[in-house]
């Protein structure tokens, strides 16, 4: 197995620090966490910030493993700047992405309250100052919850760079065997990365999750957030001949 390089050893301590300081400062999670764009609670800062939070050990894990297993590789071939330029960039297209399905999903949710005759800009007071009498006699409390786990969700967690390092690790060494704990036989990249993404944006619309880390679809749709920004970037770079290395190898 390659050695870790620099770029990488230098996330991976990132990662733990922000996990080990959002252990011991509960509060930090909620500051840096992403939330809906349209909650007060939405800092510019998050989209990068909720990056290296994680929401439990098993959750962190993962990812770090996976940051260790791939992004050593790319980093290798790319050099520090170009992978650490990919990373971060595959990392805000998935908050992109989320943030536009939370958006999506949340106003066909209040519908029935724009119907009842509330304006938008009441709906959004009424989220962030918590009173909801204004919504009474107008929609269930089934439908308050569709929307009210939007609004009031939070992202954490690098997977959508991890997603945007799988698709790049695709582009460069299609024939790679890669093989998961459940699945005992070797898969080719070229097979295993396209398929690990149909079962999340499937899981994903049926609000399931493959690896745990969100229990909701709106979780993966950051995940294929980061990997459609990679895919993007890779296509880019191989058109243009971005780099010095050969494409083709």
């Amino acid at each position: 197995m390659m050695n870790i390089t620099e770029t990488v050893k230098q996330l991976l301590i990132i990662n733990v620090l922000f996990f080990i300081g959002s252990q011991f400062v509960p509060a930090s999670y909620d500051l840096l966490a992403l939330h809906y764009f349209e909650s007060d609670k939405f800092k510019l800062w998050q989209p990068l910030t909720s990056m290296f939070m994680h929401g439990g050990l098993m959750h962190i894990a993962f990812n770090m493993f996976a940051l260790y297993s791939f992004g050593s590789a790319l980093e290798h071939r790319w050099g520090a700047k170009k992978f650490i330029f990919f990373y971060i960039s595959c990392g805000l297209g998935s908050a992109v992405l989320y943030s536009a399905f939370n958006y999506y999903q949340f106003h066909e949710a209040i519908q029935p309250l724009l119907d009842g005759g509330l304006s938008k800009s009441t709906i959004l007071e009424a989220m962030n100052t918590q009173k909801f009498n204004s919504f009474d006699g107008i929609i269930s409390q089934e439908q308050f919850n569709s929307f009210s786990s939007v609004f009031y969700g939070t992202a954490v967690g690098a997977s959508g760079a991890i997603y945007g390092l799988l698709v790049a690790f695709a582009f460069l060494y299609p024939n790679a065997e890669l093989a998961l704990m459940f699945i005992p036989v070797p898969i080719k990249a070229k097979y295993f990365v396209p398929g690990i993404l149909v079962i999340d944006l499937v899981l994903g619309l049926k609000g399931n999750s493959l690896f745990g880390d969100g229990g909701t679809g709106i979780a993966h749709f950051a995940h294929l957030g980061g990997a459609l920004c990679g895919f993007i970037m890779m296509w880019y770079w191989k058109k243009n001949q971005f780099n010095d290395n050969r494409w083709d190898r």
